[in-house]
């Protein structure tokens, strides 16, 4: 199937499936020297180009990204270049492509990448380099920002609201891969639970993929079977089939993570543990414009912007009655325990052990 993102075309006229062809065959040339394309270096206002690892259409981070840097192109005027990485291989070929190509910022996405960009980061020093949802580097680059994100304080008030919430007293997350970060939301979805009630149960299970909605919903539909009646969805293209699965029956209750998801599920989708990477993408890049970009690593948590839990304003219109009523009348103790986390009143810890 083709994405939009696939044709899209960049104020230079390439679209984005030849470059990366071309940064395929240039993979597959590998030794054999480097690439100039002289036209991206001559651009007005510089390159800046964004490299992801999931394919776009996920309704989730990626879609966010691409039009949190087309959004910002238009407001600073410089030329993007937006490449799907889809083969590890050809990493740190697309990277050494980009920056031979004059790119002034490289973002990419996610753990996979640091590796080449550590390599690469020191022999571009006119690069600022931005890897999203990362691991600080020690030692750190100058020239080279890692951002993590503390979702797993978002997952708490999931859990601290799931757990108000099901009448059947079973919660469920599913994630995409056991990576560090998303065992601490599990972690933390188990906490919050058990300070409600210690009866409150949790299924958890990974897909395997952050772009299997098939197995997204397969898992659900077990668990729903199994009587869960709330899950929190940690698996970007995943989700989609957690929330298919929520639809194909009542009372049934997910906790998301990107207002596009609202429109896939308006009568399950009652939550977010939003996590905002298309404002993160835009905040890091316009630093990265400025001088104000130091490199090293940011961590960012509640009350930032890009990280809340928020009740769905489409589910409180089209979600049924008595959930939306009893989801209004707990909200208060949420929104209290949101500001005990952000103030240091409440820590909740960051466990990656499951």
């Amino acid at each position: 199937m083709t994405r939009n993102s696939d044709i899209e075309r960049t104020k230079g006229g390439v679209s984005r499936r030849s470059f990366l062809q071309t940064s395929l065959g240039v993979a597959a040339l590998a030794g054999a020297g480097t690439v100039a394309w002289p036209q991206f270096a001559a651009a007005e206002g510089g390159l800046v180009a964004l490299v992801h690892t999931q394919a776009a259409g996920d309704n989730g981070p990626i879609d966010s990204m691409i039009a949190a840097l087309k959004k910002l192109s238009g407001e600073k005027g410089f030329q993007t270049r937006i490449v799907y990485a889809q083969d590890a291989a050809t990493y740190e070929t697309i990277f050494k492509s980009l920056a031979d190509a004059g790119a002034s910022i490289i973002a990419a996405t996610f753990n996979e990448v640091a590796e080449p960009i550590k390599a690469l980061a020191p022999q571009y020093p006119n690069t600022k380099w931005i890897q999203i949802f990362a691991d600080p580097v020690d030692p750190p680059i100058p020239n080279y920002e890692t951002v993590s994100y503390d979702y797993y304080l978002g997952c708490y008030l999931s859990g601290l609201f799931g757990a108000k919430m099901s009448k059947s007293g079973k919660l469920g997350y599913i994630g995409g891969v056991s990576l560090p970060p998303l065992n601490a939301d599990v972690n933390s979805i188990k906490a919050a639970a058990a300070a409600v009630d210690a009866k409150v149960t949790l299924a958890a299970a990974f897909a395997g993929s952050f772009q299997d909605p098939a197995k997204g919903h397969e898992i659900a539909s077990q668990m729903f079977q199994d009587g869960v009646d709330y899950i929190q969805t940690d698996g970007a293209a995943t989700d989609t089939g957690v929330i298919q699965a929520a639809n194909e029956g009542e009372g049934r209750m997910v906790s998301g993570i990107s207002p596009a998801q609202y429109k896939i599920g308006p009568k399950t989708v009652a939550a977010l543990v939003a996590l905002d990477f298309g404002q993160s993408l835009y905040n890091e890049v316009s630093k990265a414009l400025g001088p104000d970009f130091k490199g090293g690593h940011l961590a960012t948590g509640l009350g930032t912007g890009v990280i809340d839990f928020v009740l769905s304003p489409v589910w409180q219109e089209q979600g049924p009655k008595d959930l939306v009523d009893k989801a209004k009348s707990i909200w208060p103790e949420i929104e209290k325990a949101k500001a005990d986390i952000i103030s240091g009143a409440l820590k909740v810890p960051f466990n990656t052990t499951l």
